[in-house]
């Protein structure tokens, strides 16, 4: 049924309904069940369809949100999907993980007094009832090329841009050291926030195109960067960074402090069915535990949440700035308080406290004082505030760096950046070596899903502008005149 437009001044703004709380404790299902069609008819048809769509300008992919709401407001679900899927690869993800309240929805013009339109709940809505219906396909280039493209890195950065290559008919072959496709996808986000059946329908998809996957391999272990630009034409690396900022403070090499992508790893490997044996041993188990997150962006979020999940005694997320300044989704934020995590904000960690094992973090209250040279305002500890919180799994969520890269990937000429990351032309993502390029935290550092998209995109152009223009260089007269 479709449903007039510009409605947001008479229905008001309506979140897809979530599980109690108490019930999402005990699983790691995903919290919500989405639209049905009438529901997200209606709430698309809040969409005030402004003139500056601020939605579609703070949205990394620039999707054009105002017209597929509208599409979706009138019924016409299979060119709503395609319209969302023109600019974006992988609208189911970004429908469940984007931080949309940072991006479109705290955006949209009628947040302030109406509320903004739920516009990630609708996409997917969208997007699932295209994957229902059929309408989403392998893909069929209209012409192959011969050329060939290596991935390095089978995460939403190399994955967008293997499918971008393959509509262009390129031969894409994909590495990934991890023994399924999907990277962080997979490995770094929990369940509850995103169903690993999602990303392994989209990868048997990707399979089905005509994209070749090399898993279990690890660039400058199993070959060196050298040896894939001899089999492919052009390169790109997509492999992220997860090498973890450790804590820096006494008692950080306690048995008891692991890091935080150690720890989702093993939790996620355990519910796609694998033997982990950390977990089994309780190293890596919350179970009973009073666990201690340290850190305040989306991945401390998400281990909160899994230690909730794994059956801790109580948790923790120990953060050294207010809420309002937190970098992680203030959406998540208020799913772990509903789910029971206890949050001290404006505290930072002194010490881990104990003989062999962590037993306690000693930390001391902050307050914000002027910014610092990144325009934030800097923490600064209050004298003789130290305080105890007691212990038994800490757990370092404070970001993550890249390796030393030319040397990792054994490529001594390969240009970095001040911060470690690989130095690219930002136009092209073409890195300082001929053929090879570069996407996603590799290139910008630890981001956002939806960035790595963009950069993926990005960089797939740009690799098909560099090998037609190589192939155009070596056309010989009779050759152009065939054509």
């Amino acid at each position: 049924m479709a449903e007039k437009l510009l409605r947001f001044v008479t229905v008001s703004r309506h979140a897809p309904d979530k599980r109690p709380a108490a019930a999402r404790r005990r699983d790691f299902d995903e919290i919500s069940a989405g639209f049905d069609a009438a529901g997200a008819a209606l709430q698309a048809a809040r969409c005030s369809q402004c003139g500056v769509p601020y939605c579609q300008v703070h949205c990394p992919l620039h999707n054009n949100i105002p017209d597929w709401l509208k599409l979706t407001a009138e019924g016409r679900l299979e060119e709503g999907y395609a319209m969302a899927a023109a600019t974006n690869t992988f609208p189911e993800i970004c429908g469940r993980i984007c931080p949309q309240d940072r991006l479109c929805e705290g955006n949209c013009v009628i947040e302030k007094g109406f509320g903004g339109v739920t516009i990630g709940a609708v996409e997917n809505f969208l997007v699932e009832t295209a994957f229902a219906e059929g309408w989403v396909r392998p893909i069929k280039p209209v012409v192959e090329r011969r050329q060939s493209v290596g991935i390095v890195g089978a995460g939403p950065a190399g994955l967008a841009a293997a499918d971008r290559l393959r509509r262009k008919g390129y031969r894409v072959t994909v590495h990934d050291r991890y023994d399924r496709v999907g990277g962080l996808l997979v490995y770094g986000i929990p369940n509850f926030k995103l169903d690993k059946a999602v990303v392994a329908r989209r990868a048997d998809l990707l399979r089905a195109g005509g994209i070749d996957f090399v898993l279990d391999f690890a660039l400058g272990r199993d070959a060196d960067l050298a040896t894939l630009r001899e089999r492919h034409d052009a390169l790109l690396i997509a492999t992220g960074v997860y090498k973890a900022r450790a804590l820096k403070a006494p008692g950080a090499g306690l048995a008891g402090v692991v890091p935080a992508m150690t720890y989702l790893t093993a939790s996620n490997r355990q519910g796609l069915g694998d033997a982990v044996p950390e977990i089994a041993s309780g190293a890596l188990d919350a179970d009973g535990k009073r666990v201690v997150v340290i850190g305040g962006g989306d991945t401390a979020m998400d281990c909160v949440r899994t230690a909730v999940r794994q059956g801790a005694r109580a948790v923790t997320c120990l953060y050294r700035r207010d809420r309002a300044n937190m970098p992680g989704s203030q959406r998540e934020v208020a799913h772990a308080i509903e789910e029971g995590v206890v949050f001290e904000w404006l505290a930072a960690p002194e010490a881990l406290l104990g003989d062999d094992a962590t037993r306690a973090v000693r930390a001391i209250r902050m307050r914000l004082g002027p910014p610092g040279p990144d325009g934030r305002q800097e923490p600064q500890p209050i004298a003789g505030s130290s305080f105890e919180l007691p212990c038994d799994l800490a757990i370092e969520a404070l970001g993550f760096d890249p390796e030393d890269l030319p040397t990792l990937f054994g490529a001594p000429d390969l240009g970095v950046t001040g911060w470690g990351t690989l130095a690219v032309d930002p136009r092209t993502l073409a890195t300082t070596l001929d053929g090879v390029f570069a996407a996603g935290d590799i290139v910008r550092g630890a981001s956002l899903v939806v960035w790595a998209i963009r950069d993926g995109r990005l960089a797939a152009d740009g690799i098909d502008a560099y090998l037609r223009a190589r192939e155009s260089a070596t056309e010989t007269p009779a050759m152009a005149e065939a054509i």
